[in-house]
């Protein structure tokens, strides 16, 4: 089989296309034949930043055709479509998933849909729930136009908030968000400059970015206002700030969801594929590309310019 590993760290440039034998699946696995690769900046970080022993291989959401169960695993065949988050050789044309990160493909829907929507979509819905929305509140998401964000900016204003403010990187993406239904569209500069803030407060803020976007997404909170803050990025607030407006951060990861709460997580994962079924929902891929391509993806999704989801076809 093909499969993309890292032999130190760096950049896109240190991707490798190896060729292996094709791992047979261990206990509760599933092996599947690849069919699409989501590409993710925290994959893209820790190429670059380290924290595994090398060489290594690259996690991501898969999706594809099953090809073989290992022992132990009930409810999945072999030929069954499924889609899941594989932390072993995700970028590869046979990857090894384990049936309890796995769930079916419905008919109708592609690969491609299947990594674009779930994980992302499971993301931005659990992020916006973190918030305990009210009917008509007002939600600011940062990172609009990324992977997650386009999805959480649908969600929000399918999910009934009264206005949707999408905070992106460049102007050049103001189109696209827009065309998700964003009500607003402002850019990190605009975020973080001294200027008055070119919207009204909102009472809720979805923050992929961190860093030192942070404190200028606290300040954008209207008095009693939540921040969920679900990035890698980092970043620390004033706790004055927080008192003086009476406004919480709220930290959400999925895999306490799925740990902790796993019938909620699929509750929200069939109500995704139904909202995507309706056509309320729509997942928008930036590129698909090779395997073999896999250091230009990285490059995309580095250099901030993708709007929806960059994807890997295996095969």
């Amino acid at each position: 089989m093909r499969r993309v590993r890292y032999h130190e760290n760096g950049g896109p440039e240190v991707l490798r296309v190896e060729e292996a034998d094709v791992p047979g699946p261990g206990a509760g696995e599933l092996l599947l034949r690849t069919e699409a690769v989501g590409v993710t900046l925290p994959v893209v970080r820790k190429v670059r930043e380290g924290g595994l022993p090398l060489p290594a291989g690259l996690g991501g959401e898969v999706a594809g055709r099953i090809l073989a169960v290992g022992p132990d695993v009930t409810g999945f065949a072999p030929g069954d479509r499924v889609t899941g988050l594989c932390f072993g050789d995700a970028y590869a044309d046979r990857s090894l998933l384990h049936s309890a990160m796995a769930s079916p493909v419905p008919d109708g829907a592609s690969a491609t849909d299947a990594v674009a929507l779930v994980r992302c979509g499971l993301v931005a819905r659990g992020a916006y729930e973190a918030a305990r929305p009210a009917e008509g509140e007002s939600v600011l998401v940062t990172a609009a136009a990324s992977g997650v964000g386009h999805l959480a900016v649908q969600i929000a204003g399918a999910r009934g908030a009264g206005r949707v403010v999408a905070a992106v990187g460049s102007a050049a993406k103001a189109d696209f968000v827009r065309s998700l239904g964003a009500d607003e569209v402002v850019t990190y500069e605009e975020l973080a400059g001294p200027a008055p803030l070119p919207f009204a407060p909102v009472d809720i803020v979805l923050d992929a970015v961190g860093g030192a976007l942070l404190s200028p997404a606290l300040a954008a909170l209207a008095p009693g206002g939540r921040l969920v803050a679900y990035s890698s990025g980092g970043g620390t607030v004033d706790a004055y700030d927080l008192l003086v407006g009476a406004k919480s951060v709220i930290g959400f990861q999925m895999a306490l969801i799925a740990r902790h709460h796993p019938a909620l997580m699929e509750r929200w994962r069939l109500e995704l594929w139904e909202e995507f079924a309706a056509g309320r929902l729509r997942p928008r891929v930036h590129a698909e590309l090779p395997l073999t391509e896999a250091a230009e993806a990285h490059r995309i999704i580095e250099s901030r310019v993708n709007l929806g989801k960059v994807v890997l076809r295996p095969v």
